[in-house]
């Protein structure tokens, strides 16, 4: 059984006439492109410490399995704006599991996109702790009801945006998940 016992945040934008290579660049430019990822569903694990980059990348060896919740998102269409992000919403009961979500748009700045990822990991944890909320309401009155429940810790995000140029561009946001 592998549970993680370490996450980190990263995220990364790539440019090129080519789409694969574009997304190389932008996990070149996020620091993991030398990992051989694989893509898993949103928990956050009970008990995992928060990272940096720097650390995690030196935790791992090129060519090792590695797992990532990744949001990705590309065009090719000038002056399109792309944003990939990645939501964490952490319970303060450390010892229960937490939620990330991914989330990628077009159109969106880095700010809505991020918030927006946030929210949904936010909600998602929410609903599996009995926190009532109404998702109809905005962003800040559901935060202030989280907290005032003291069972969600903190949420946050990283997102990725970029607007693409003559050429096509891929964005990625991502938690690594280590052991």
């Amino acid at each position: 059984m592998f549970v993680p016992t370490r996450v980190f945040f990263t995220k990364g934008v790539g440019r090129h006439r080519e789409s694969l290579t574009s997304f190389e660049l932008a996990l070149r430019d996020a620091g993991i492109e030398k990992y051989n990822l694989v893509q898993v569903s949103s928990i956050f694990p009970p008990k995992a410490k928060i990272i940096k980059r720097e650390e995690g990348l030196k935790i791992l060896s090129p060519g090792e399995v590695v797992f990532v919740v990744m949001s990705r998102c590309s065009s090719d269409e000038p002056r399109r704006m792309v944003a990939s992000s990645v939501g964490c919403a952490l319970p303060s009961d450390k010892a229960t599991y937490g939620y990330l979500s991914e989330h990628h748009a077009f159109g969106q700045t880095e700010k809505v996109a991020g918030d927006y990822a946030e929210d949904l990991a936010a909600a998602m944890l929410a609903s599996t702790l009995g926190i009532d909320f109404d998702e109809d309401k905005s962003w800040d009155e559901k935060k202030e009801v989280w907290k005032i429940s003291d069972k969600i810790y903190k949420t946050f995000n990283i997102t990725q945006s970029a607007i693409v140029k003559d050429e096509y561009t891929t964005v990625v946001a991502c938690a690594v998940l280590v052991a």
